[in-house]
């Protein structure tokens, strides 16, 4: 654990204090004007603090809320260790927030300042309510403060390291609105003590357990503004002492595995689906030799994980076959990937076993926002795909009677905010109670469910819907689905085709169904002419479908369906 980690109290502590230990070391790598560029760690510490100077300057004081809103750059980043710096609350939203989505974050957060990266954004903040200060970092538009200017007095950063030194680690850091799949969002209050559990406990597996080497590369493209990615790329990885890249987006990341290569990436279900797709996809289209090599190194690759054990000639076909198709499909990551990790959602394990059978070592973890957001994470050596893996050092597990998973630790939210109702519901007794139904065997953590989500179908018998959905969007010919039946005779689906495959739905839901009980089968399905996207309000920012506007929206289809 570096000595920066052991030592820090607050998260602008961990951070700054990384340039007392390497000020040359590179920390960020980011794309602007044409060309990839670097920050180091100095120059990083030295923005943080002209930008704390430049908001003391403009009135913000401790226990103010300032609402971030940017893509993944280092401003970002900047911005979020400067406001926490200087005692402010950070409220990271996402870019893709509409504007009434921001006027009840600010209304419910009372921010009265906010720092957005582009005209449009500060535009939409504008109209979602009353800003004393409104920050726009490019090209910024009449009654806003340009960040240049924020940022234009040369601060003296070591007197703010020694400053953040005094911040209390249960002083509120950020105040992170859970985007969820439904339902209002709801303020988490996570203090510096929380991410700072998150930190300690996970550096030292990505640090020293990982092996990564001195020049280590972490790959960002999950939003920021997300729990997950604002811990994890913005905390995490920097104190363990790997360089953040911020990817420009989903569409250029085989581009960015070449050249940036990799040795961490975190990503969503939702990421891993489409990377099968377009794998398969390829070689479906290469056909020949080549689709026989990748049928027989994935078909071998899962006996190896699952059994019955390879013969000793089937080893050294399996040998082979990594030499000329494995290694192939490690290259196109990078060649030097020593984790992806997914998290944010439950990871069918067909579609974990389809990436580990072909070489690429891909681990679950489990996470809450209301955490931290890590609770659990497998390991390359240590990986049962069917689980979420063992809980994080510091964090304590165990069932409820109904059994819900609980979890206490430093790295438990302190509530939510300005509402107690909802606190008291989640925390009792010090047990934060996730919602999530889970399994635990051998100090592993199983998540069958969402407590909530349940369906109750109309002669009693209940059932979980996530099973089915992950069973459905895992058939090559169904890109998305969502199952629904709750007061119904029987569960029914509505399914957006793959590509080009719209004919060959009803085939692969015959496939499903044989892999269902009775009660859970698909009895009836209807093809929905378009995917559920962020941009129709029917997908997060971190690619999770959100199941209730989906069936709140098809609510008539659902009922011709059940009639």
């Amino acid at each position: 654990m570096a000595r920066g980690l052991a030592n820090a109290t607050s998260l602008p502590r961990l951070l700054l204090g990384l340039t007392l230990e390497d000020p040359g070391r590179p920390m960020l790598g980011y794309w602007r004007d044409g060309a990839w560029r670097r920050m180091a760690r100095g120059d990083f510490a030295q923005a943080v603090a002209d930008a704390a100077a430049g908001l003391r300057a403009q009135g913000v004081t401790p226990g103010d809320r300032v609402v971030l809103v940017a893509e993944n750059r280092p401003e970002f980043m900047i911005a979020d260790n400067a406001v926490m710096a200087v005692g402010a609350v950070t409220v990271p939203t996402y870019v893709t927030n509409t504007v009434a989505d921001h006027a009840h974050i600010l209304r419910d957060s009372g921010a009265r300042a906010a720092i957005v990266s582009t005209p449009a954004l500060a535009a939409r903040l504008r109209q979602a309510g009353e800003l004393d200060l409104l920050v726009c970092m490019d090209d910024a538009p009449a009654g806003t403060l340009p960040w240049a200017e924020l940022t234009g007095t040369h601060a003296d950063a070591a007197a703010l390291i020694a400053e953040v030194e005094q911040i209390p680690e249960g002083r509120l850091a950020c105040l992170v609105y859970t985007s969820g799949t439904g339902g209002t969002p709801r303020g988490v209050m996570l203090p510096h003590r929380a991410l700072l559990a998150n930190c300690r406990a996970v550096s030292v597996l990505v640090g020293k357990l990982l092996r990564m080497p001195r020049e280590a590369t972490y790959l960002s493209f999950l939003p920021m503004s997300h729990s997950y990615e604002h811990t994890v790329g913005g905390f995490i990885m920097p104190s363990a002492g790997a360089e953040v890249v911020f990817s420009r987006g989903a569409d250029r990341l085989a581009q960015e595995f070449a050249q940036h290569r990799p040795h961490i990436i975190t990503a969503v279900p939702r990421l891993f689906e489409v990377l099968r797709e377009r794998i398969t996809a390829q070689v479906e289209k290469a056909g020949g030799l080549r689709a026989t090599l990748f049928r027989r190194a994935l078909a071998l690759g899962l006996r190896r994980l699952d059994g019955p054990k390879l013969g000793w000639l089937e080893r050294l076909e399996d040998a082979a076959l990594d030499r000329l198709v494995r290694n192939k499909v490690r290259d196109r990551f990078g060649g030097r990937l020593e984790a992806l990790v997914s998290g944010g959602a439950r990871l069918d394990p067909a579609l974990s076993g389809f990436f580990l059978a072909l070489g690429i070592p891909v681990i679950q973890g489990y996470g809450q926002t209301e955490a931290g957001p890590v609770i659990s994470v497998n390991l390359p050596w240590d990986n049962d795909r069917r689980s979420v893996g063992r809980p994080l050092h510091g964090v304590e597990a165990r069932l409820g009677e109904d059994g819900e998973l609980l979890v206490r630790g430093a790295l438990v939210m302190d509530g939510y905010w300005n509402n107690p109702a909802a606190t008291e519901s989640a925390l009792r007794e010090g047990w934060l109670h996730t919602g999530d139904v889970a399994e635990m065997r051998d100090g592993r953590i199983y998540i069958t469910d969402r407590k909530r989500d349940f369906i109750k179908l109309k002669g009693g018998d209940m059932v979980a819907p996530a099973k089915i959905e992950a069973l459905l969007a895992g058939e090559p010919e169904i890109a998305q689905a969502v199952a629904a039946g709750e007061g119904l005779a029987g569960m029914v689906a509505l399914v957006v085709p793959a590509e080009g495959r719209e004919a060959e739905v009803e085939q692969a839901i015959r496939r499903v169904n044989g892999k269902l009980s009775p009660v859970e089968r698909i009895r009836r399905h209807a093809v929905l002419p378009e995917p559920f996207t962020v941009e129709n309000g029917l997908m997060t920012p971190t690619m999770k479908v959100k199941r209730r506007q989906v069936l709140e929206r098809h609510g008539g289809l659902v009922e011709s369906l059940a009639s």
